[in-house]
């Protein structure tokens, strides 16, 4: 008889929990509420949202609306989007994670005047973070130092850098931790004698701590069905570790990508997720392999 397991440890995390949660308590009085992008990466979660009133807008469509209710969800925005609902006399509903919060008043802080620790100024020092170019979260984070602050997506972009001028090193919360430890060592090695390197380990650690228990649970398994958004940053590097323990690792947004054959010759199917993947999906996906 087939085995089926649903991670325990996978699932929405604090800052995607908080967020729905908001946007509930809001659609349940009834009134219109709009979303500034999704408000997870996850199609089946924001679809099933939306039946509920959920109105998902880009920066543009905001730009257009006033006197409305607009949700930030938990990856954060930049000073630029709240300026704008001020101007519009839009109410903002702010879900940022706490997190990506305090990440931000770091950078910005790090921007206005200078490191933590009284070090180089912003003019002096480069703001570096290790992050997805693009992601809703690293646009936040650029926007605290009025997009100056150098992005880079990999161990690889890091010999871009200016190794003669200071360097202040953040990560977006979702990266991974053993990358950003590479990037850290290579700075470390090629850091010019006069210049000054900090780096600051701002990934969440709700995400990090889930790298060595989706790891285990990969590895007790035949088959592995990850399940998640193909948006999902997070998502990527905790499915990129199922399948480097697990070859027989599949990712599938909802049980109607799971194909019949994946199930010859297995006796037990571990199903797991990433911070974006909500409980119920994981268990359809169950369901639809037990029938």
């Amino acid at each position: 008889m087939l085995q089926i397991e649903i991670d325990s440890g996978s699932g929405f995390c604090f800052g995607v929990t908080t967020a729905i949660k908001k946007a509930e308590e809001e659609l349940a009085r009834g009134e219109t509420l709009y979303c500034l992008g999704d408000i997870v990466h996850n199609s089946m979660e924001c679809e099933r949202l939306r039946k509920m009133g959920l109105v998902t807008i880009d920066h543009e469509q905001m730009s257009r609306l006033h006197n409305v209710k607009v949700l930030l969800r938990a990856h954060g925005e930049p000073p630029a989007t709240y300026e704008m609902a001020r101007r519009n006399n839009i109410e903002i509903i702010d879900a940022t994670c706490p997190v990506v919060l305090q990440l931000q008043k770091r950078i910005k802080t790090q921007y206005l005047s200078g490191s933590e620790e009284g070090g180089a100024r912003n003019d002096e020092a480069q703001i570096v973070i290790f992050g997805k170019k693009g992601h809703a979260e690293v646009l936040g984070l650029v926007g605290q130092t009025q997009g100056e602050a150098i992005v880079i997506e990999s161990f690889d972009e890091v010999r871009r850098l200016d190794f003669s001028r200071d360097i202040c090193l953040y990560s977006q919360t979702t990266k991974s931790l053993d990358e950003f430890h590479r990037i850290i060592d290579y700075i470390q090695q090629h850091i010019a004698p006069t210049a000054t390197f900090r780096s600051f380990d701002t990934i969440c650690r709700s995400v990090a701590n889930r790298m060595p228990s989706i790891s285990q649970f990969a590895s007790r398994h035949d088959l592995i069905l990850f399940v998640c958004g193909r948006k999902s940053s997070n998502g990527r590097v905790l499915y990129n570790e199922c399948l480097r323990v697990n070859p027989n690792t599949h990712l599938i947004e909802g049980p109607e990508e799971i194909l019949p054959a994946w199930l010859d010759g297995v006796e037990t199917v571990g199903i797991c997720g990433a911070t974006s993947t909500p409980k119920w999906l994981m268990e359809q996906c169950r369901d639809a392999i037990s029938l």
